[in-house]
């Protein structure tokens, strides 16, 4: 019989992330993160299941390998675990060729007591799969509000360069007021929420009306 959950998850879209500070494995090194470090920037807080397993790895490369695209975009990514800080740091001194991660450019959050992934609502209590973080993806604003929630099972990978594009979408709207369509990329036509304006007009006529 599956276990019962003793908490109830502190995240919702449009409300505060849920606030921690924590220890994390960051470059060569141990250290404090906050998410109150990042007030200002968008974050992407993702968590993953375990170390050293098979889907994982695949995704935090690419995560580390774009981190320069997000921050780019004002946006630090944030990888987090139930391991601990030294088999994060372990996990990183295992070359890439062999299942491993590398040098990473990213921390990654031990979350040991499992309470992040509690208020964050990942993480999977259930016998079977005990003591782990569901595939999770949190885009927080630069407010600290939440803005996207995803979660994956565990069989199957994110796609980072979506998350990515989700952040510049987010973004878009903050500056300008007007909302992305469905594969909006930076650049694409946006539309303005609001049937009386010529401008919605043009983009049905221009994005639309060839098509149907």
């Amino acid at each position: 019989m599956a276990c019962q959950r003793t908490y109830c998850p502190k995240v919702e879209i449009r409300k505060p992330a849920p606030a921690f500070t924590v220890n994390a494995w960051d470059g060569n090194r141990i250290r404090q993160v906050s998410l109150s470090d990042y007030k200002g920037k968008y974050v992407v807080l993702f968590f993953y299941p375990l170390d050293f397993t098979f889907v994982c790895p695949t995704e935090i490369c690419q995560f580390n390998d774009m981190a320069p695209e997000f921050r780019a975009n004002n946006c630090e990514v944030l990888a987090c675990s139930v391991d601990s800080v030294f088999t994060h740091r372990e996990y990183t001194l295992k070359s890439r060729a062999d299942g491993g991660l590398g040098r990473m450019q990213i921390p990654m959050i031990a979350d040991l007591n499992k309470q992040i992934g509690k208020d964050y609502g990942c993480y999977l209590d259930h016998s079977g799969d005990e003591g782990v973080h569901l595939r999770a993806t949190y885009i927080i604003d630069a407010n600290g509000v939440v803005r996207h929630i995803a979660m994956n099972d565990l069989p199957v990978g994110r796609n980072v360069r979506e998350i990515l594009r989700l952040v510049q979408g987010y973004q878009y709207t903050d500056t300008y007021g007007e909302v992305c369509p469905e594969s909006w990329t930076p650049g694409a036509a946006t539309m303005v929420p609001d049937h009386e304006s010529d401008k919605l007009q043009n983009f049905w006529q221009s994005q639309h009306g060839s098509k149907h």
